[in-house]
């Protein structure tokens, strides 16, 4: 049965969840390693404490993928019921991450909301291709592109906001800032409240034929079952799924180093102001601690430009994706050939920034970035969508994520260090550069699909 088009405003409210979820994923992208570093993190070991995000991504996801594929709740629905759990444990885990006391606490709140955004995500992709007919699909994730660039930006900005809000950017060695703090906080209550909007202004449709479906479900109970059919649908991906999943894993490794790596990387290499070691100071010299004072202070004011400088991606990404959203409202696109002149942007971007002689130029580093992240987040899935059994949506989106997640392994237990310096050299601005590098390789890989109706919707 053809399921009806939706209006601009429909759309719009089963995606605006996606806001929430990104102020999370930015507060964690944007800070969670200067988290580490105040804690006592060494640069170099802050790839491996990020372990905990892609591998809770790799357990969860097709799990909750497969779970929403066989829920149906008459109150709430198929996937709502899931954003309302990921949400409650993200809110409280926001909260609590920028007050942890030592190294560990900070790494294991990581994982706990990683795993609570994960939670609420891989269902809201799942709900598009749930609700919109194929010819919206691509209108329907640049959608979601649009929303996530929106809260991206602001995510970023949260802390110089705060700080210009009158509070502090100081704080004693071990501590984060009132601004940190308090931005996570705010990140945690918008995460909430924009995932109450779309339970409360969406509705979800029935499976067509509910018996079938109740005793589909009852024949396939347990764990076991679960596991097997995880593992089958693994092994018999589509074609496209699989040559998607090339593209998906030189993209998430290039913004794994982002993640990570950005902040000392651009705090050393363009605002000449590293994160200031206290064993590097004689407190018993009588200007040590003030010269120490004086490099964390540099040090803060240089990563809340960071963070600011990074937001400048969610906002060219929004402009990317409002663009995209205007134009396939009305027209086809060639989602393979848009898909690979944006990452070969970003991946132009991440190389740019090795040279910028002025900070300010990062922002058009990070606007090339953005035009990248607003297509890696709508093309594959608009392209996967189109090559998937629909019955199947939920666990194939979690199992496409193994591609996000593998990368960030791979780069999180040493793969990252070890390339960058042994193929560039040990500064850490090179991790940059190989992020450039591994996106255009992302870009070029979109010559492998060959799939036309992945590639642009057919009649």
């Amino acid at each position: 049965m053809e399921k009806p088009r939706l209006s601009f405003w429909q759309i719009w409210n089963m995606s605006f969840g996606f806001l929430g979820i990104q102020f999370g994923f930015a507060l964690q992208g944007g800070f969670m390693s200067r988290i580490f570093q105040t804690l006592g993190a060494n640069k170099d070991d802050i790839p491996i404490l990020w372990l905990a995000a892609p591998l809770t991504g790799l357990i969860v996801q097709p799990i909750i993928g497969y779970l929403s594929d066989r829920t149906w709740s008459p109150r709430f629905g198929r996937r709502k019921p899931f954003f309302l759990i990921g949400a409650v444990l993200s809110s409280i885990t926001l909260f609590f991450v920028p007050h942890s006391p030592v190294l560990w606490v900070a790494a294991g709140c990581l994982w706990v909301l990683d795993a609570s955004i994960n939670i609420s995500m891989e269902p809201f992709r799942a709900l598009v291709a749930d609700k919109l007919p194929e010819s919206q699909r691509s209108y329907g994730f640049v959608m979601q592109t649009l929303i996530i660039g929106i809260g991206t930006w602001v995510a970023s900005n949260l802390p110089t906001i705060v700080e210009s809000l009158g509070a502090s950017n100081v704080a004693p060695s071990g501590e984060l800032p009132a601004s940190v703090q308090v931005a996570f906080a705010i990140g945690g209550f918008v995460f909430l409240a924009s995932i109450l909007f779309t339970v409360f202004t969406t509705k979800e449709t029935p499976p067509e034929d509910m018996d079938a479906f109740k005793k589909e479900i009852a024949a396939t109970k347990g764990p076991l079952n679960a596991v097997r059919e995880i593992f089958s649908n693994v092994f018999s991906m589509p074609t496209t799924m699989a040559k998607l999943g090339v593209i998906q894993f030189f993209s998430w490794f290039a913004f794994f180093a982002m993640w990570s790596l950005a902040t000392p990387a651009l705090t050393e290499h363009v605002y000449h102001a590293p994160f200031p070691e206290v064993a590097a100071y004689d407190m018993n010299l009588p200007d040590a601690k003030a010269a120490y004072e004086a490099a964390n202070e540099a040090y803060n004011d240089a990563a809340n430009s960071v963070g600011s400088h990074m937001g400048v991606y969610g906002l060219s990404s929004m402009v990317f994706a409002l663009l995209l959203t205007l134009y396939t409202s009305r027209f086809r696109i060639n989602r393979k050939l848009v898909h690979l002149a944006s990452l070969i942007l970003g991946g132009a971007g991440f190389i740019l920034m090795s040279v910028v002689p002025d900070p300010w130029m990062l922002a058009i580093c990070f606007a090339l970035i953005g035009i990248s992240w607003g297509s890696i987040l709508s093309m594959p899935y608009a392209m996967l969508s189109s090559s998937i059994d629909p019955k199947k949506m939920g666990v194939y989106m979690g199992i496409f994520n193994m591609f996000i997640v593998i990368p960030q392994i791979i780069a999180s237990t040493g793969g990252l260090n070890f390339l960058y310096q042994n193929l560039l050299g040990e500064a850490t601005i090179n991790a940059m550069i190989l992020a450039g590098i591994s996106l255009i390789l992302g870009g070029l890989s979109n010559l492998l699909i060959t799939d036309k109706s992945a590639i642009s919707y057919q009649d």
